[in-house]
């Protein structure tokens, strides 16, 4: 057997991370170890002053659970280190807080909560917020108006699936001496990879598709170690550190990823085909349809259009809710990336406290309705959001 790596992504993904012990296992065992021990006060004293490698606490980030998962989190990307978080919103202030103080630029549409850190907390601490609703090289280049400042944007985005070009972004900010940071969860590393595109950091919540089972709540960054570093800093400061119970949770789930994003990739596209002009349906937002603003972009810069779509259902608000009340088979509930497949209005969950007129101004609508596709058959999910549409139509009533 040859002795170079391999290059295949799930090869990678499955024995990146291959654990050697005396008894044969291919996988660590969980390490729920909170303190380490040593020999003597000299040994502890080189590994707390860096000269020999070693584990302290695992609120600081040395665990051998958690530091097994990470290394698989950075093969994902390619990228030099990863770092776990509790979750992904733990991952996205931790990022901002290290990386943002001169100031941050978020491009494009973005997830609600990001929106209340930057806008609640964020600004009222001082550190300066631009929101740039049209994603372009111009009014991204007037923004950066100082070096050092950090560029946020997540594509496909939250929930109108609108692309961002990443290889632009990233010209730009290297231009002015930022850091483009892109928020990857809608994708995964199976369908997009952002450092390879041009961006500096990407961070993730975990709890979506690396988990894919909506059985923990994580979250990750990966990066090159420098930067990684100074997040690091900020995590253990913050107390940000998930458990090593979760850790391997995550870790058992990463191996079947490429698998189950190509299922998701697949169902996906089956549904938005159906609801692509059914009767009752104003558009379908999904990057893999040709009638897509973004559809040529996210096949340059995506290998797979993703599980994430929104429809937008004639009628407003009510008439979404009604069809949302009336589905069987997809769950009424927040999240997504998981095995399951979900439903859920962001006017009143993932983009509810931002307000009606942000909304508006982002083109989210009260009839839109993110879908989170799961692994079930395709053929029953459009049945089931068709006999939840024409149920709609027909008595404009929850389902009972």
């Amino acid at each position: 057997m040859s002795t170079d790596k391999p290059n295949a992504q799930a090869t990678r993904i499955i024995h990146n991370r291959r654990h050697r012990d005396g008894f044969g296992s291919p996988y660590s065992p969980v390490y729920n170890t909170t303190t380490y021990r040593f020999p003597d006060t000299g040994a502890q004293r080189e590994v707390i002053e860096g000269r020999k490698p070693g584990y302290l606490y695992t609120r600081w980030g040395t665990n051998p659970t958690i530091q097994e998962l990470e290394q698989g989190l950075a093969a994902l990307e390619q990228a030099e280190a990863g770092l776990a978080f509790a979750s992904g919103m733990a991952a996205i202030s931790a990022t901002i807080l290290a990386h943002g103080r001169q100031g941050v630029v978020c491009v494009g549409d973005i997830y609600g909560g990001t929106q209340e850190l930057l806008v609640n907390h964020c600004q009222p601490l001082g550190i300066p917020v631009t929101f740039l609703l049209q994603a372009n090289e111009e009014t991204l280049e007037a923004s950066l108006t100082r070096p050092g400042m950090l560029v946020f944007c997540e594509t496909p985005a939250n929930p109108t699936l609108a692309i961002t070009d990443l290889r632009a972004m990233a010209r730009v900010a290297q231009k002015h001496s930022a850091l483009l940071a892109v928020d990857n969860t809608f994708a995964s590393p199976i369908n997009q990879r952002p450092l390879e595109l041009g961006a500096d950091l990407v961070v993730h919540s975990a709890t979506k598709y690396l988990g894919g089972h909506s059985d923990l709540t994580a979250g990750a960054l990966m990066a090159s170690a420098p930067l990684t570093d100074t997040v690091a800093a900020w995590r253990k400061s913050l107390g940000q550190l998930l458990s090593p119970e979760t850790a391997a949770m995550l870790s058992r789930s990463l191996r079947t990823l490429p698998v189950r994003i190509r299922q998701h990739n697949e169902n996906a596209m089956a549904v938005a085909r159906a609801m692509d002009g059914y009767p009752g349906v104003a558009r379908v937002l999904y990057p893999g349809l040709p009638s897509f603003p973004g559809h040529n972009l996210a096949g340059e810069q995506m290998s797979g259009f993703g599980g994430m779509m929104t429809i937008e259902i004639a009628g407003g608000g009510q008439m979404a809710t009604a069809v949302a009340d009336n589905l069987q088979v997809f769950l009424l509930a927040t999240s997504l990336g998981g095995v399951e497949s979900l439903v859920s209005q962001p006017s009143l969950t993932s983009h509810h406290a931002i307000g009606q007129e942000a909304r508006e101004v982002r083109g989210i609508s009260d009839g839109m309705l993110r879908l989170s596709i799961g692994l079930e058959d395709s053929t029953d999910l459009i049945a089931d959001l068709t006999q939840a549409i024409d149920k709609a139509r027909g008595t404009g009533k929850p389902h009972s």
